[in-house]
């Protein structure tokens, strides 16, 4: 295979000026603004599932009711691929500014859908449809923001701390569940419990369209990348899902492969966790609100560190330890939660289990990205990742349910170690991609 890093840029293509620090930090947090928004919104269904699975789903325990509210998270998940495919393709052809814009607006519709929908007892069966109908359309915004606004901060971000200016990709992913989280602790301390579980979980979702329409303005003001610039200019070949998969095979797997384990590790100690610290390990709902959120606002200041290290020892040596002591600290590390005790222990190997996957979630998005040549990138970096999160990281909480539901429940243990197993022989055999980039413009 002809290594894409190699190739010359076209002498078509125009000259633009260097960046500054200022001018990158500009387009880093313009560009993520609406990043954090959109998890924000997403991690609202999953964080407040507590309160609002029986309004739609009122049969069955409590367990049964988490199973459905699940399901529905999963089903949100299987429509981010044809959202990464439809929004790859149009940020490949119209820019990733574009493609940015068009997802804010799908997700505060999504949201504000959820906002206004009736419980089952207004409506019955239809309250439980227009819920997976909403979950739908953010899921089509989610699977287009991922792959837009990985690529266009990874464009931005220049070669020589690429990998530090791009995490805040994920600075910006795990604050938007924190303030999912931030907003749930703060009306369970100044509401009733009754008064929550009733009309309360609404608010989040009011609020998380109101921040959508704010980023739909900030992002119509942003700077389209000087990749994207001069392939346009150049007029070069247009985005093609055949063109991805025809020429570029093995990097399309290799972003299936490491996807599969990072997010199903990701959802396994973040927004499944929240339910494993109360229903496994005896947590009340808020020490497990607590708990996770500290976990998370630890993580989230560590993605920068990591980040920064990638710039000095590459990102391949980053993969496989991320990966390799993922596999070995699965089982053991969600045993020790279960048998904690007390939060603040719990918190400690919570936090350690995170600190891990960190060495892959700060370069999550700029390693997709440096694999793949500018007039495909975009879609290279969003449909592999959407496929094999929709598959592995949507059903993480499902499934983690369903094998506790059926009495076997170390079983999930031993099934995201496995997971990273195989994502470590991904590690091993790819590329340095900080050393063998394929973004050319700095």
């Amino acid at each position: 295979m002809t290594d894409v890093s190699a190739a010359p840029a076209s002498p078509a293509q125009p000259k633009t000026k260097p960046m500054t620090n200022l001018n990158r930090l500009r387009a880093i947090l313009g560009g993520s603004a609406g990043n954090l928004v959109e998890w924000y919104d997403w991690f609202a269904y999953a964080s407040f599932s507590l309160y609002f699975a029986p309004v739609f789903f009122p049969k069955g325990d409590p367990t049964s009711q988490l199973l459905q509210t699940a399901a529905v998270f999963a089903v949100g998940f299987f429509a981010r691929p044809v959202g990464a495919w439809i929004m790859g393709l149009y940020a490949d052809r119209a820019g990733r500014r574009a493609a940015m814009t068009v997802s804010v607006s799908l997700m505060c519709l999504g949201s504000l859908i959820i906002a206004l929908t009736p419980g089952h007892a207004a409506i019955g069966a239809a309250a439980p449809v227009i819920l997976l109908l909403a979950r739908l359309l953010q899921g089509l915004s989610v699977g287009g923001e991922y792959g837009a606004s990985a690529t266009y901060m990874s464009e931005m971000a220049g070669k020589a701390r690429r990998g530090f200016w791009s995490s805040f990709h994920y600075v910006t992913l795990i604050l938007g569940q924190l303030l999912a989280l931030g907003v749930l602790i703060l009306l369970q301390r100044t509401m009733p419990e009754a008064t929550l579980a009733d009309w309360g979980w609404r608010i989040p979702f009011f609020v998380g369209a109101g921040l959508a329409v704010v980023v739909f303005w900030i992002r119509m003001g942003l700077q389209e990348s000087a990749s994207f610039e001069k392939v346009k200019a150049a007029g070069a070949e247009q985005s093609q899902s055949r063109v991805l998969f025809l020429k570029h095979p093995k990097e399309t797997l290799m972003v299936m492969g490491l996807t599969a384990a990072g997010s199903l590790s990701f959802y396994a100690y973040t927004t499944y966790m929240q339910k494993f610290l109360v229903n496994s390990a005896g947590f009340d709902k808020n020490q497990a609100t607590e708990i996770t959120a500290g976990a998370l606002i630890c993580f989230m200041l560590a993605q920068p560190l990591l980040g920064w290290v990638s710039d000095l020892v590459g990102r391949k040596k980053m993969l496989i330890g991320a990966f390799g002591i993922g596999a070995v600290m699965a089982y053991p590390a969600f045993t020790a939660i279960a048998n904690a005790g007390t939060p603040l222990l719990a918190f400690a190997i919570l936090f350690g289990a995170l600190l891990v996957q960190s060495a892959y979630t700060s370069i999550s998005g700029v390693i997709k990205a440096e694999l793949f040549p500018t007039h495909v990138r975009a879609l290279g970096v969003a449909l592999p990742y959407a496929l094999a999160n929709a598959a592995f990281g949507g059903t993480a909480e499902y499934a983690a349910l369903w094998f506790k539901d059926n009495d076997i429940e170390q079983a999930f243990f031993w099934y995201v170690g496995g997971m990273s197993a195989i994502a470590f022989v991904v590690a091993l055999f790819m590329r340095d991609t900080q050393l063998k980039s394929a973004i050319l413009e700095d």
